[in-house]
């Protein structure tokens, strides 16, 4: 496959220089930016295998740089350098559409731990999974073409909604505690932080649900996790 190259993008020079160390002795091949738009530039011109990208950024903020990536149909991995105790910038990172976050100060082992997590996820997600198809009344799962179509029309979702759904489908009328799908879609438990699962059932519930507010088949289990019902 050649080298994964990893796009650092951090406004403080420590940082950028701490995890470039250690993930090019891990093996990468690495690029760094100080602020936004180096970023957007870099993005463009390394067409990096996945991005650590910090929020606060001077020029253009992470928000808007994540936006950018994704409006011009980038699906590289992005992972969410956040500071710690800041649950609003983690949360709508994940609505975004981020693959992970890591909360500062990190030890730069985990970062690379989380790096390797989601390159493995995504090279994963990008094979043929050979399970072909299934029916659930109205959706309708194409795990070969990782395609949703819902009343016969076709739902755009991201890679971590898609893995979502098709484990919630994998077993009608089972729970799933937000541990299990933390552990079996993010392929990390991340310290017991759920609120990643709750938000992306909440964006999934947007897209397949007739009404959202009632999810007829992303069912809430309080106090447990979730279940897909047909």
């Amino acid at each position: 496959m050649g080298e994964l190259s990893i796009l650092v993008v951090d406004d403080e020079p420590m940082v950028r220089d701490v995890l470039s160390r250690y993930l090019s002795v891990e093996g990468f091949g690495v690029r760094a930016a100080e602020d936004g738009e180096q970023a957007l530039v870099q993005y463009r011109e390394a067409a990096p295998h996945l991005v650590l990208l910090d929020l606060m950024l001077p020029k253009i903020d992470g928000y808007e740089v994540f936006r950018r990536i994704r409006e011009h149909g980038g699906q590289t991995p992005v992972i969410l350098l956040t500071a710690r105790g800041e649950e609003t910038d983690r949360i709508v990172g994940l609505e975004l559409g981020a693959d992970d976050y890591i909360t500062k100060p990190f030890s730069p082992r985990e970062v690379v731990a989380r790096v390797r997590a989601v390159l493995r996820r995504s090279s994963v997600d990008a094979a043929p999974t050979g399970t072909g198809v299934t029916n659930l009344g109205r959706i309708r799962i194409d795990h070969d073409r990782r395609e949703v179509f819902v009343d016969d029309q076709a739902v755009r979702l991201t890679r971590k909604e898609f893995d979502l759904l098709a484990a919630l489908a994998s077993s009608p009328g089972v729970t799933f505690t937000r541990t299990q799908l933390l552990e079996d879609v993010w392929d990390f438990a991340w310290d017991g932080d759920t609120a990643t699962v709750t938000v992306h059932v909440r964006r999934l519930r947007e897209k397949i649900e007739v009404d959202p507010s009632q999810p007829a088949h992303l069912v809430t289990v309080w106090g447990v996790g979730y279940r897909f019902e047909l």
